[in-house]
């Protein structure tokens, strides 16, 4: 099997250690799983939160619970609530979270997400 194969698992998210991100305002926690181009992330955002950057990564993200707004450079913004998802390439928007209630998301990326 090659290194970059990712096996049959099962994750245990109350086992994955959390660490924390301090945003504009607010704070990020991130319980992350890292794979050879790939990471999956619980990421939950305190009440208040909002991003301290501009992200250009690609990501798709499916909203679990509460909701985020999500702001993109150009004035555009769209809002997740539980069950909804965005899905966006590297590159193709300047975007940022925004939750005044909080969020708790999955967020997976990687190289697969890279223009063509």
């Amino acid at each position: 099997m090659d290194d970059k194969n990712i096996p049959f698992q099962t994750i245990d998210w109350s086992l994955i250690p959390r660490t924390e991100h301090a945003g504009e305002s607010g704070i990020a926690y991130w319980q992350t799983m890292q794979f050879d181009g790939l990471r999956v992330r619980i990421v939950e955002y305190s009440a208040g939160y909002v991003a301290d950057h501009w992200c250009q990564k690609g990501h798709i993200v499916y909203c679990l619970e509460g909701e985020v707004t999500n702001e993109q450079e150009n004035g555009d913004s769209s809002v997740l609530i539980p069950g909804m998802s965005y899905i966006v390439s590297d590159e193709l928007s300047s975007h940022r979270s925004v939750t005044q209630t909080g969020v708790k998301l999955l967020i997976i990326d990687g190289d697969f997400l890279q223009l063509k």
